[in-house]
């Protein structure tokens, strides 16, 4: 591992980058490798306890595991860098149920995909890297390739697959339904997962955008999701956080109007760092939508809605960009104008979401579930990230052997942005190739940064 991590330190600063991350064709892949696992003899280990009080530290580990055999259409990546997401919280603190029955299901499926059915789960669904070797029939990519990956993992085998890949009843996404993630020294992808790594980023930076950023996109721009049009009304809950960070910049490159709802005045900040004018701090003006656990509170809904009216002149939200779930889709349904739409996914403070039919109905609003993205909108969203049109959004890292501390940072809400992991990377500041685009951009790309 460490002549590897060695051949792509010695791109730093090279003139031809490429000719150097070339000669890891060379080097014979190592037999075992460090990833971070959860353990299925843990799964019960949080039993009677309340989510809040699951501690991703106790159950997330980093341990020495084999270097599984590639199989056709599959590539190994050397990592540099990944990212905490929320699967990564949920699979931690084993809910809503324990992965290994993802890993099960997955294994019975065919004689390559045993691989994964294993007594311990690699974890992690971004990763940003160098391709080590790729498996028989891969024609795009080649080893020494600089990439990243998205999380969906497709076997594309049913019709159901070829119009929007994410209606494959073999969909999975990598690293939480699928072993051998990204928050490791290497990982395992299909070939159709990878995709060009920005080059103007670091490697944390562009390892965090993945999973979030290609969600955004399809829940906000795609027609698969709320196919928002120039002058659209966006309401963005959690608007600095991982994945509202990028519905923000989405909106507001778009030629769309994000009202930004943030939890602290730092946040309300880093929306306007972004470009945005229309903020609602919930938190300091008290915004409360549940009376107590079973009942909400209609009248909140009503506030809420007159401020969104104050900010926006009047309009109502043309969409509403929803992943906290339980508690705001209420006011979500709500507050969305007629013929409105509510596009959700993640439900991150809870899934048995809870609303009034009649302002649904009665007003001709549409719900759209939404969940990551094809390879399509993947690539797109990689896209503007490549032109330097949408910016990372890290404000801390930490190292491998300190993931359990960051998805608990993640777990408590208690970070900004995306929290990246250097997996193999031994500093920040890495894999930087277009140096000139990277100045152009330098403000935004580190306006998350220290929060």
């Amino acid at each position: 591992m460490q002549d590897i991590l060695e051949a792509i330190m010695a791109a730093e600063g090279s003139a031809q980058p490429e000719r150097e991350l070339a000669g890891i064709a060379g080097l014979p892949v190592p037999e075992s490798y460090r990833g971070v696992v959860v353990r299925a003899e843990d799964t019960r280990m949080f039993d009677g306890m309340a989510t809040r009080d699951k501690d991703p530290r106790k159950a997330l580990h980093v341990q020495e595991v084999p270097t599984p055999e590639l199989g056709p259409g599959e590539a190994l990546v050397a990592v540099m860098a990944s990212a905490i997401n929320y699967n990564t919280v949920w699979t931690s603190i084993f809910e809503p149920l324990p992965t290994f029955k993802f890993l099960q299901r997955y294994g019975r499926l065919s004689e390559l995909t045993r691989r994964h059915d294993l007594p311990y789960h690699v974890v992690g669904s971004d990763a940003a890297g160098v391709v080590l070797r790729t498996g028989p029939g891969v024609t795009r990519w080649k080893a020494g390739d600089e990439v990243v990956a998205h999380c969906l993992s497709v076997e594309l085998e049913d019709a159901a697959g070829h119009d929007d890949t994410m209606l494959d009843p073999q969909q999975r996404i990598w690293g939480f339904e699928t072993n051998f993630g990204g928050l490791a020294e290497l990982a395992v992808v299909k070939a159709n997962q990878l995709m060009p790594k920005p080059r103007h980023l670091s490697w944390e930076e562009a390892a965090s955008p993945g999973l979030v950023n290609s969600t955004a996109y399809r829940q906000l721009v795609s027609h698969h999701g709320a196919n928002m049009k120039q002058g659209d009304v966006v309401l963005i809950w959690g608007a600095s956080g991982g994945l509202g960070g990028y519905a923000t910049q989405m909106a507001l490159g778009g030629g769309a109007i994000p009202v930004c709802v943030v939890s602290s005045p730092e946040k309300a900040e880093l929306c306007r760092k972004m470009g945005a004018e229309l903020v609602i701090d919930r938190t300091a003006e008290g915004f409360r939508f549940w009376k107590d656990e079973e009942t909400q509170d209609q009248d909140e809904w009503r506030r809420f809605g007159e401020r969104i009216r104050e900010l926006t002149g009047g309009e109502d939200p043309d969409i509403v960009f929803e992943h906290p779930g339980r508690e705001t889709f209420g006011a979500s349904v709500y507050v969305a104008k007629k013929g409105g739409t509510i596009v959700t996914c993640a439900s991150t403070s809870g899934y048995l979401h809870q609303y009034d039919n009649r302002y649904l109905w009665m007003h001709l609003k549409r719900i759209v579930g939404s969940h990551f993205a094809n390879y399509h909108e993947a690539w797109q969203a990689n896209r503007l990230v490549a032109l330097g049109k949408v910016h990372p959004t890290v404000s801390r890292t930490y190292p491998l052997e300190q993931t359990g501390q960051a998805a608990y940072e993640v777990h408590r809400n208690a970070h900004q942005g995306k929290v990246g992991v250097r997996c193999l990377a031994p500093t920040d500041g890495l894999g930087v190739r277009d140096t000139e685009l990277r100045a152009r951009h330098e403000t935004a790309i580190n306006r998350f940064r220290g929060h």
